[in-house]
C-alpha cells in the first residue's frame, strides 16, 4: 500500500475517534424517566440519541458501503417492514416461521429534504439518491447459538451486516402466530439478546484459545504450557467483553480504551454492531402514542446498556403504503388517524400520525455513522455515502478511485450557504461573490451535506 495511502487511512481513523470522543456527553444524555406514552419529537434530543450511537462505530469496518440488517423471532414483522423500507414488495411477507431462509437485501432511498432541493434547483435528467442497503434476516429462535432452527446459518447472515434493527412485538393478533405463543417483548428481547450474547461468549472463548497458541509459538513454549501472560490490552478487553456478555448485554454499549478496542475488533463479536431497538406496535396503539409494553421495554433497554427505541406499526405503514397512489384518500386517512389521536387526549404535535419510515432509515444511516456529500450540476445532481470524519481525498475516492489517487483540493460549499445565497440560480456564483466557496486540502474532513467539486490529475504510469 503507497505510504501516502497509509497516512490517509491514519488520519480518516483519528477523525472519526476525536469525533467520538466528542460526543460522550451526547451518549450520557439519552437517559430519561419512563413513560407509557412516546416521548414529544424534540429534534435536540432525537440529534443527542443519534450520536450517541456513535460509541458502536468505533467497533465497526471504514468503509462506505455499510448494511443494516433485521433481527428478531419469527413473525414479529421483519420482512414487512423490510418490504416497507424498501418501498416495494420485495421479500416474500408469508405467515410461517421459516419464510425467509436466505437473506433477502433492499435498497432503500434515503429521504433528504436537502438532496431534493437542489434536484429541484439543477432539474437534471440524472437524478441518484444515496441509498441504505438493509437485509432481511429469517428469525432466530430460542437455542439458535447452539444450532436450533436455522440458528447457525442465520447467526452468520447477522455476522455480516454492520448495523441491527432489533424488531420486537408489542400487538396482539389471531391471524399472526408466535413461535412462543403468547405476546411478550420482554421475553422475546431476552431470547434474542440472549442468543446474541451466547454467541459471542463461544466466540470470546475460541479467541481466547486463539491467542494462549499464539503467545505459545511466540515463546517457543509447548502446547501443555499454562504459566505465561498474555498481551494487558487483549486480557482488559477479554475479561470486559466476557462480564458484558455474561449479563446479556451488548458488547457495544461498554467503555474501553483504544488499545482494548483495537482487540476487540478482531473478536469478530456480533454485539459489537449498533443496535436500534424498533417496537412493532398495533395501529390503534401507535395512533394513541401508548401501549403498556413500551415503559417495560425502555426499562430493559436501559438496563442493558441503553440504545434508540423506536415505536412503529406495520399495521399502520402498509395502510399508508397501499393509498401512495390515492393522494385524496391517504389525506383522508392520516387525518382520520390524527382525528383518533386528539380523541384519546392527544394534543398538538403529540397528535400528528406520520409514517416512521423515513426516520427508520435515518436512524439506521446514523447508527452506521454515515452522510452524504452532493455533486450538482447540469447533467447530475447525486448524493454520495460517506462515513463521518472522511478526508476530503478519501471523498472523491467514493466517486473514482483515480480521483483520490489523483487528488489535488476539493472546491467546496456548505447546502446551508447555497441555499441562502444562490437566489434561484442553479450556479456557483453568488455563492463565490460572497466569499463562501472554498478550497480545501488534503486534511479537510468532509461535512454532511458539502456540495463539492474534486480537482484531480491522474496520469498513466509510462511503460518501462
Amino acid at each position: 500500500m503507497p505510504s501516502n495511502t497509509i497516512i490517509n487511512n491514519i488520519n480518516y481513523a483519528s477523525s472519526l475517534v476525536e469525533q467520538l470522543e466528542f460526543h460522550k456527553t451526547a451518549i450520557a444524555a439519552q437517559q430519561a424517566t419512563a413513560t407509557n406514552k412516546m416521548p414529544p419529537k424534540n429534534k435536540k434530543k432525537n440529534d443527542e440519541e443519534e450520536l450517541g450511537l456513535m460509541k458502536a462505530a468505533r467497533f465497526g469496518r471504514v468503509k462506505n458501503t455499510l448494511s443494516m440488517g433485521f433481527v428478531g423471532l419469527p413473525n414479529v414483522g421483519k420482512s414487512s417492514m423490510t418490504n416497507l423500507l424498501a418501498g416495494a414488495m420485495h421479500a416474500e411477507a408469508a405467515n410461517y416461521p421459516f419464510c425467509t431462509i436466505d437473506p433477502n437485501v433492499v435498497q432503500c432511498i434515503v429521504p433528504d429534504k436537502n438532496f431534493k432541493y437542489l434536484a429541484d434547483c439543477w432539474k437534471p435528467p440524472s437524478v441518484v439518491p444515496a441509498v441504505l442497503k438493509v437485509t432481511d434476516i429469517a428469525g432466530l429462535i430460542r437455542g439458535a447459538s447452539e444450532g436450533a432452527g436455522l440458528g447457525n446459518a442465520f447467526l452468520s447472515h447477522i455476522a455480516a451486516v454492520d448495523g441491527i434493527y432489533h424488531l420486537v412485538r408489542a400487538f396482539d393478533s389471531d391471524e399472526v402466530i408466535h413461535v412462543d405463543d403468547s405476546v411478550d417483548p420482554i421475553r422475546d428481547l431476552e431470547t434474542i439478546q440472549g442468543e446474541l450474547c451466547a454467541k459471542d461468549k463461544d466466540t470470546l472463548t475460541k479467541v481466547l484459545e486463539r491467542e494462549k497458541e499464539k503467545t505459545r509459538k511466540e515463546k517457543g513454549l509447548s502446547r501443555s504450557a499454562d504459566n505465561f501472560k498474555l498481551p494487558e490490552a487483549f486480557t482488559s478487553a477479554h475479561e470486559k467483553c466476557t462480564a458484558l456478555v455474561d449479563a446479556n448485554t451488548p458488547i457495544q454499549t461498554g467503555d474501553f480504551t483504544s488499545a482494548e478496542v483495537d482487540c476487540i475488533r478482531d473478536f469478530g463479536c456480533i454485539t459489537t454492531k449498533p443496535q436500534i431497538y424498533v417496537v412493532n406496535l398495533s395501529q390503534k396503539n401507535f395512533i394513541r402514542k401508548g401501549s403498556k409494553w413500551l415503559p417495560k421495554i425502555k426499562a430493559w433497554v436501559e438496563s442493558h446498556g441503553g440504545g434508540q427505541i423506536l415505536p412503529v406499526s406495520c399495521e399502520f405503514e402498509q395502510r399508508l403504503f397501499d393509498l401512495k397512489d390515492d393522494k385524496e384518500a391517504k389525506e383522508a386517512f392520516l387525518k382520520q388517524c390524527t382525528e383518533e389521536a386528539v380523541a384519546a387526549g392527544l394534543k398538538g404535535p403529540q397528535a400528528e400520525v406520520r409514517s416512521m419510515i423515513p426516520r427508520m432509515i435515518r436512524a439506521g444511516r446514523q447508527a452506521l455513522c454515515l452522510q452524504s456529500f452532493y455533486t450538482a450540476g447540469p447533467k447530475e445532481v447525486r448524493a454520495w455515502t460517506m462515513m463521518k470524519g472522511t478526508l476530503a481525498p478519501q471523498a472523491a475516492g467514493v466517486i473514482h478511485t483515480d480521483f483520490e489517487r489523483g487528488f489535488i483540493k476539493a472546491e467546496v460549499c456548505a447546502f446551508e450557504d447555497f441555499k441562502a445565497l444562490h437566489q434561484g440560480e442553479a450556479s456557483m456564483a453568488k455563492i463565490k461573490e460572497a466569499g463562501k466557496y472554498r478550497q480545501e486540502g488534503k486534511q479537510y474532513v468532509m461535512q454532511d451535506g458539502d456540495i463539492v467539486v474534486f480537482m484531480h490529475n491522474t496520469t498513466t504510469a509510462k511503460k518501462k
